[in-house]
């Protein structure tokens, strides 16, 4: 038998097992951090992962705080014995510090090593909450050993019963020599090897639920960016890691704090705007990012991925989106979360298009949502086609609102012989280059819009009827490019001029 350490978990398989033994059903796609036995012996490192049972933190410690970490008598697991409002106390365990019996200021963040009742023999690992003046009965200099920089919400979530079960040191960049992600599920395991399989993300705001409503829509892009459960690394740096898939976007600044180890942000302008990060060393605050959350759990994985990477992520909260939902399946899925659903119009065959408050963590906070709907037999079900028309694709689903939720919009133009028209708003700085132009011929039901060759670039059309000479918004072939197919050809012949279409992206 041989031991290894599973996302924190201490497990004893069979030498020779495979990766595949120890996380079955494990995502294809996505990497898991492997650390090699004798790595984390390789190299000092000041930051140290507790695995409680409320989440992981991650404390930067002084030398003081790695002699304690490192003593015989600091064993696992540690209790917590007590807390308030203001800090939480892990313990006891015995120590050797002399109490000064003097009151001391400490932050939001701060590791304090103290004892009860002035005995060394009650020592006990302290948590600052939030900043305050006590006495702990810790040294002369307030015995502050360390400081969070990562997984602060988790201190708000301690409670009677919960535990600190592991601790062990976070790698460094000079590990990164024997250890690696990999995708490999026949990677056979070795005595003492450390695997981390996803990243844990908490919002910001929650779960204690104090936010600003721009602090919500701006939390709500990563939830959406996100809500595959994959993390893209499309950049790998030393400092962070960075997913490009919804560049481009334009987010409201909130929160702007100093970037902090296992810090989430966006870029909320200039260029990779909309991008999300996640930084692996402290950086000064700027002004254009917004922190929208942090690292919990398995902050190993960024430090060791490379470009092209994919990162299984679980978020605290999903995101909580009704909208393009069945009535039914939105009810339902507001019960699963606690949350009480008020309709405008009940009825069979009813699809959500609103959803009021918009975001997540505003929905969750006030528990209730009132949801607007319409009959299913005026939403328009369409086909895109991602895989020849990428760049189209995009811009037509940012056009509608289809980039946010699973039902857009667009106004209804107007109609002639098999043509009908629609026309989106165009952004100024929108281009809409030749793409997938129609060749021969345009097939039936095809949807397409016009690129900027023409004077209508932004026009979106549907013909009813294949046609040989022009295309679906009634330009010639190479001012049309096809961006997929319309589903419900018989619900258009009802539409009147200036009705707002509803439209629902389904996959084939």
């Amino acid at each position: 038998m041989i031991a290894i350490l599973l996302d924190g978990d201490r497990l004893e398989i069979e030498e020779g097992s495979r990766l595949r033994d120890v996380v079955p059903g494990r995502d294809p796609a996505c990497c898991v951090a492997i650390v090699r036995p004798g790595t984390r012996e390789s190299t000092e490192t000041k930051s140290y992962r507790l695995t409680t049972t409320a989440g992981e933190v991650v404390v930067e410690l002084t030398e003081e705080g790695r002699r304690a970490f490192l003593s015989p008598d600091l064993t696992m697991p540690l209790t917590l014995h007590w807390h308030d409002r203001y800090a939480a106390a892990f313990g006891p365990f015995s120590t050797r510090i002399v109490p000064a019996r003097t009151t001391h200021l400490y932050e939001n963040g701060d590791l304090v090593l103290g004892c009860g009742g002035y005995d060394p023999k009650h020592s006990y690992l302290i948590f600052s909450r939030g900043r305050h003046s006590s006495d702990f009965g810790a040294d002369a200099a307030g015995g502050v050993i360390g400081r969070v920089v990562s997984g602060r919400g988790v201190l708000d979530r301690w409670g009677t019963g919960d535990r600190i079960t592991g601790i062990a040191p976070v790698i460094s960049w000079a590990d990164t020599s024997r250890s690696f992600t990999t995708r490999d599920s026949d990677l056979v395991l070795e005595d003492g090897m450390e695997i981390v399989t996803f990243l844990g993300i908490t919002a910001s705001g929650y779960p204690g639920m104090l936010f600003s409503e721009t602090t919500s829509r701006s939390v709500e892009h990563m939830l959406l960016a996100l809500q595959d459960g994959h993390f893209v690394v499309g950049r790998s740096a030393s400092t962070y890691i960075l997913d490009e898939r919804r560049e481009e976007t334009d987010v409201p600044a909130a929160e702007n704090l100093p970037r902090r180890e296992g810090s989430v942000t966006v870029r909320t302008r200039g260029r990779s705007r909309g991008s999300l990060y996640i930084y692996l060393q402290d950086l000064p605050k700027t002004p254009s990012h917004t922190t929208l959350g942090q690292v919990t759990h398995g902050l190993e994985i960024p430090r060791l991925a490379k470009e092209g990477d994919i990162l299984c992520i679980r978020l605290e909260p999903r995101q909580f989106d009704l909208v393009g939902l069945p009535l039914d399946t939105a009810i339902e899925t507001a019960a699963s979360r606690n949350i009480e659903t008020m309709v405008d119009t009940m009825g069979p065959d009813r699809v959500v298009i609103e959803q009021t408050p918009e975001t997540t963590l505003e929905s969750l906070a006030a528990g209730k949502v009132s949801l607007t709907t319409i009959a299913l037999e005026k939403v328009v079900d369409i086909v895109l086609d991602d895989e020849n028309a990428p760049g189209s694709c995009d811009i037509f689903r940012r056009l509608t609102g289809l980039h946010l939720h699973d039902v857009g919009r667009m106004p209804f133009f107007f109609t002639f012989e098999d043509v009908y028209l629609f026309k989106p708003k165009i952004p100024l700085g929108v281009k809409i280059i030749p793409e997938h132009t129609p060749q021969d011929l345009v097939p039936a039901a095809s949807l397409a819009i016009t690129n900027d060759s023409r004077r209508g670039s932004g026009l979106v059309g549907v013909r009813l009827s294949e046609n040989r000479e022009f295309g679906p918004t009634s330009e010639p072939f190479e001012g049309t490019n096809l961006i997929g197919k319309v589903r419900d050809i018989e619900k258009l012949k009802h539409l009147k001029e200036k009705e707002i279409v509803f439209i629902r992206e389904v996959r084939e």
